[in-house]
C-alpha cells in the first residue's frame, strides 16, 4: 500500500477514499502566505489573537458528532472516546485564550544602571508534523500556544488522517483566522524535509516515532531550526501495594486499554510487587479475556475496537511473537481477526529484562507485566527503558511511594494516579521519548524568541 493520503477504515481494511499530494507549486503558496500573514498576526494582540481561539474552541464543540465520526472511521476511535478527544481540544485552546496574555507578557528583570526586560517575540511559521492516535488534540496542543503566541502553522497530519486533518483547517477559516494563519499541507517526507530548510520557517513541532524524530531532528539540525519531538515512551505503571488488588488491577486494565492501547503515555510496563502480584495477573487476564470485538461507530462496554491500520496490528502481533520467541509468556489475547485491524487485548509476562522486546514500545492492548521483590528493584526496572515519558507509582503508604516516585526518570511522574490531565500541565519527556515541552505556561515558550530588551538610564 502506497503511503498516500486516505481514509482506509481500519474495521474492514477498505480505501474509502484518496487524496493527492500537495504540488511543490502550492506548497509554495501556502509557505508564502504563512509567511505573510505572520507579519500582521505577530503585531495582532492577545486580545484579537484569544478571540479568534475561542471561535475556534466554539467550533469544535458545536461540531462534535461530525468530527468523532470522521476518527471513527480514518482510525477506529469509537465515537465516545472522540467526543473525550473533543472536550481536551475545547479545554487546550480556551485555555490558552484565557492565559496566554499572562504566559507572553514582558518581565522585568532587576538590573542596576538601565531598564531590562524579559520579552517574548514569535519566531515565525512553524512545521508541525502529527500523528494520527489523538488526531486534533495532538494539533491542539501544538497549534493552540503557538498561534497565541504570535506564529503561524502549516500542518502535515499523519496520511490516514486527511478528513480530520482538513476538517481542522476548516474550522480556523470558519472561525475568522485570517488565511495563511493555520494551513492543512498533505505534504510527503521530502517536502516536509525542504519547508524545514526553508529560511522563512523558524521550527518544527513533531509527535509521532522515535524513527520520525531522528530523521527531522537530523534536518532541523543541519539547517540549525528549532525542534520540539515527542517521540513516544515505555512507561513504567509501579504497584507497590494495594488493599484491593482487583480494583487495582482494574483500573490499570483501563489505562491500558484507553485509545486501543495507542497512546504514548500508556502504562506499557506493569511492575508489581511479589506479594500481590499473582492476584494481580489473575485479574488482569480475566478482564482482557472478558473483552469483545466492537464497531467504533456503535460503541458499547467492555469492547476493544480495531488498531488504527492492518499495519500496525500486523507489527504489534510480530512484536508479540518475538517476545513469546525470546522467552516470554502469551496468557491471553494477540489475536489477529479478520481483514482489518483488530488485535485482541492481551496479558504478557516474563519478556526477559535486556532483550529487544524489553525495550520494544508495544503500541496496543498488550499489558506487559513484571514481577518484583523490591522498591529498589522496581525502580531499577522501570529506569531500564530507552525512553522517559511519563509513569505512575501506587501504594497506600505515601511517602513510600514518593520515595519510588522522586527516582523515576521520566519528564513526567504521577503519585495514586495513572495519568493526570489538563491544559494546564506541560507534557514532555527526556531520553528518546523526545525533548521540550507542550502545554500549561511551557507550552508557550517553546517557540519564541526570549529577547532581552535593554534600556539605558
Amino acid at each position: 500500500m502506497s503511503k498516500q493520503y486516505r481514509v482506509q477504515n481500519p474495521k474492514t481494511n477498505t480505501v474509502v477514499e484518496t487524496f493527492d499530494f500537495i504540488t511543490d507549486d502550492e506548497l509554495e503558496t501556502a509557505l508564502a502566505q504563512a509567511h505573510d500573514t505572520f507579519q500582521t498576526w505577530r503585531r495582532t494582540s492577545y486580545e484579537d489573537r484569544a478571540a479568534v481561539l475561542r471561535k475556534v474552541a466554539a467550533l469544535f464543540d458545536a461540531k462534535r458528532d461530525e468530527l468523532a465520526a470522521i476518527i471513527a472511521e480514518e482510525m477506529g476511535k469509537p465515537l465516545n472516546q472522540g467526543n473525550g478527544e473533543l472536550d481536551m481540544v475545547v479545554d487546550i485552546f480556551t485555555y490558552y485564550a484565557d492565559h496566554g496574555a499572562v504566559f507572553g507578557a514582558d518581565e522585568p528583570l532587576e538590573h542596576s544602571g538601565g531598564t531590562a526586560v524579559l520579552r517574548r517575540e514569535p519566531l515565525g511559521v512553524l512545521v508541525g508534523v502529527m500523528p494520527w492516535n489523538f488526531p486534533y488534540y495532538q494539533v491542539a496542543r501544538f497549534a493552540a500556544p503557538n498561534l497565541m503566541a504570535g506564529n503561524t502553522i502549516l500542518l502535515k497530519h499523519a496520511e490516514i488522517c486527511p478528513r480530520s486533518s482538513q476538517a481542522i483547517h476548516d474550522i480556523f477559516l470558519q472561525a475568522g483566522a485570517p488565511a495563511g494563519l493555520y494551513t492543512n499541507i498533505y505534504a510527503t517526507h521530502d517536502q516536509v524535509a525542504a519547508l524545514i530548510a526553508d529560511k522563512r520557517v523558524q521550527g518544527v513541532s513533531l509527535t509521532g516515532s522515535e524513527r520520525a524524530g531522528r530523521a527531522v531532528a537530523k534536518t532541523a539540525g543541519e539547517n540549525l531550526k528549532k525542534a520540539l519531538l515527542e517521540l513516544g515512551g515505555t512507561d513504567a505503571y509501579i504497584v507497590l501495594d494495594t488493599d484491593d488488588v482487583a480494583k487495582a488491577a482494574k483500573t490499570a486494565w483501563r489505562k491500558r486499554i484507553a485509545n486501543t492501547g495507542q497512546a504514548c503515555t500508556s502504562n506499557k510496563r506493569i511492575i508489581v510487587m511479589e506479594d500481590i502480584y499473582e492476584e494481580f495477573l489473575a485479574e488482569m487476564i480475566r478482564l482482557a479475556s472478558e473483552f469483545t470485538q466492537g464497531d467504533p461507530m456503535n460503541p458499547g462496554r467492555g469492547e476493544y475496537y480495531p488498531l488504527s491500520s492492518r499495519d500496525a496490528a500486523e507489527l504489534l502481533h510480530k512484536q508479540v511473537t518475538t517476545a513469546v520467541e525470546a522467552g516470554a509468556t502469551l496468557h491471553v489475547g494477540g489475536e489477529l481477526t479478520g481483514d482489518g485491524a483488530y488485535f485482541s487485548p492481551a496479558v504478557i509476562t516474563d519478556i526477559p529484562v535486556g532483550s529487544e522486546s524489553f525495550y520494544d514500545e508495544f503500541f496496543g492492548p498488550v499489558a506487559q507485566i513484571y514481577k518484583v521483590f523490591s522498591d529498589e528493584e522496581a525502580i531499577a526496572l522501570a529506569n531500564d527503558s530507552n525512553y522517559g515519558l511519563g509513569g505512575a507509582v501506587f501504594s497506600s503508604d505515601i511517602e513510600r511511594a514518593r520515595k519510588v516516585a522522586n527516582r523515576i526518570e521520566t519528564g513526567m511522574i504521577h503519585i495514586n494516579i495513572p495519568q493526570a490531565g489538563g491544559a494546564e500541565l506541560p507534557f514532555g519527556g527526556v531520553k528518546n521519548s523526545g525533548f521540550g515541552r507542550e502545554l500549561g505556561p511551557l507550552g508557550m515558550d517553546e517557540f519564541v524568541n526570549k529577547q532581552l530588551y535593554y534600556i539605558a538610564d
